[in-house]
């Protein structure tokens, strides 16, 4: 049985702000059922309620040396759906309102990758393979082998790096090595960290892993090019015979139409009566005009650039000419936001738009809404596509990154596919494919079976859970060591 500590800084159902602790928390389930002994350690936030506290038994104390400090280290455990999870506790790290954008995020995950380490031998489990996900720990793949290489437990251990979104790499000052470190005499490390007179966590756990893998095959390829490499497409060329691309799943039961208590009514592919009840009661909720005739677009997500709103912006006159209906749920630029609410403004009964997030509410309008609207400029994968196909929500989506990996284009001559597309990021060509939303949604025969093959669609981890299986298995015999 292969073993697989996940470190990573967010795990549902602990602590989440995106798509990163949904992957780290469902995954480990998906592997199990494949005899990997999958376990996840994560911070343990001031956020995680007490409900989940109370169930965590304390099993060490230690001390953490991060250059010249010594700090504490609680290591609580706990088992959660029958995945072993642990936490590491320290309160002037992680007892803080939220979970990022503090003046100390190298310290505190530099604290945390470190952490990790020495809380090993104190498991009575020692991983084959440590699987870290994003920059926040980039620098367990660097330590392991340049600090930690003499200890008994590490000699046969490996290390996975995976990219959930290139754009965040945990870029800080040149002085982290030497000061948190002590790596300021190993010249390997600090070469592997150096970025543009600054150091990158991300960029030394892709220097030092055995392995790199990425959430969609595509963004795979995107991010081995200038355009979309973000700076480290060098190094990701240069690995690219250890770098993999492997599509996010969701966890079909914990979307589900026909139980989701969060629902006004419940559906499945047998009757979308429910489904439609679901649209009138959001549209009465949201103040909305009670219309069946026409198409309810929904928006769950960060309201940021490189969602690519600003198409939403040049064409929402046209689409609100088109009859269409706009509910929009998510938090993010100022700019986003300032525009989507004036844009309530203008249209009031035909968009509502609600700053923040709640879950409850993103249920409601994957059930309710008729289409989710990505016309995303970068999208490493996305799961709100998936989720939304669960719901009978038909996505459209810009064809980039793992959202062409996951929505088969709907085509009007077969009737075939799951989804609608547009290539070019023109927002007339996200309008074209708007109106032709409008016309399919018209028949109601048609848009049913175009309902049915969505929800349909097997998004779950069954198919990528094989893949980091084979992954996994490359890596305990390939496995490339930093000499």
């Amino acid at each position: 049985m292969i073993k697989v500590l996940f470190a990573a800084s967010e795990a549902v159902p602990f602590a989440k702000t995106g798509g990163l602790a949904d992957i780290v928390g469902t995954l480990p389930r998906a592997l199990k059922k494949l005899n990997i002994d999958a376990r996840i350690i994560v911070p343990l936030y001031g956020d995680i309620s007490e409900k989940f506290r109370n169930e965590m038994r304390l099993i060490s104390v230690e001390t953490v040396q991060l250059g010249w400090r010594h700090q504490y280290c609680g290591l609580f455990e706990m088992q959660h759906d029958g995945i072993t999870v642990y936490f590491i506790d320290n309160e002037y790290y992680f007892r803080r309102k939220g979970l990022y954008s503090f003046f100390d995020e190298a310290e505190r995950f530099g604290f945390f990758s470190k952490a990790v380490l020495d809380v090993i031998p104190r498991l009575n489990w020692i991983p084959d393979i440590i699987h870290c996900h994003d920059w926040h720990v980039g620098m367990i793949p660097v330590l392991l082998r340049s600090t930690y290489c003499k200890a008994p437990w590490c000699a046969t251990t490996k290390t996975l790096c995976t990219i959930h979104n290139l754009e965040y790499q945990g870029v800080f000052s040149d002085s982290i090595p030497g000061d948190m470190f002590n790596l300021e005499h190993d010249r390997k490390a600090v070469g592997a960290l150096e970025f543009y007179g600054m150091v990158n966590f991300l960029k030394g756990g892709l220097e030092y892993a055995d392995f790199i893998s990425t959430v969609s095959p595509s963004y795979a390829k995107e991010i081995q090019t200038r355009y979309w490499g973000e700076k480290l497409d060098g190094v990701l060329t240069r690995r690219r015979d250890r770098l993999v691309g492997i599509v996010n799943g969701i966890d079909p039961e914990l979307y589900n139409p026909t139980k989701d208590e969060a629902l006004f009514s419940h559906y499945s592919t047998r009757s979308f009566k429910g489904k439609m009840e679901n649209k009138l009661q959001l549209q009465q909720q949201l103040g909305l005009e009670h219309r069946t005739d026409q198409p309810l677009f929904g928006i769950v997500s960060r309201l940021v650039k490189a969602k690519g709103f600003e198409l939403v912006h040049r064409i929402l006159d046209e689409m609100m000419a088109e009859g269409a209906q706009l509910v929009v749920l998510g938090a993010g630029e100022p700019l986003q936001e300032e525009y989507f609410i004036e844009s309530a403004r203008r249209y009031p009964g035909k968009i509502a738009v609600h700053i923040g997030y709640d879950d409850t509410q993103a249920r409601r309008i994957y059930s309710g809404a008729d289409v989710l609207l990505m016309p995303s400029h970068k999208e490493p994968c996305g799961i709100s596509q998936m989720i939304a196909m669960r719901y009978g929500c038909i996505p459209l989506v810009r064809e980039i990154g793992g959202l062409q990996d996951t929505v088969e284009p709907f085509n009007p001559e077969t009737n075939e596919g799951t989804g609608f597309s547009f290539t070019n990021y023109n927002a007339h060509d996200m309008l074209n494919v708007i109106r032709l939303v409008c016309l399919v949604y018209k028949n109601k025969k048609r848009w049913n079976l175009l309902m049915k093959r969505a929800m349909r669609a097997d998004h779950s981890w069954k198919t990528s859970a094989k893949e980091y299986v084979s992954l996994y298995g490359r890596i305990l015999k390939e496995g490339f060591h930093v000499s």
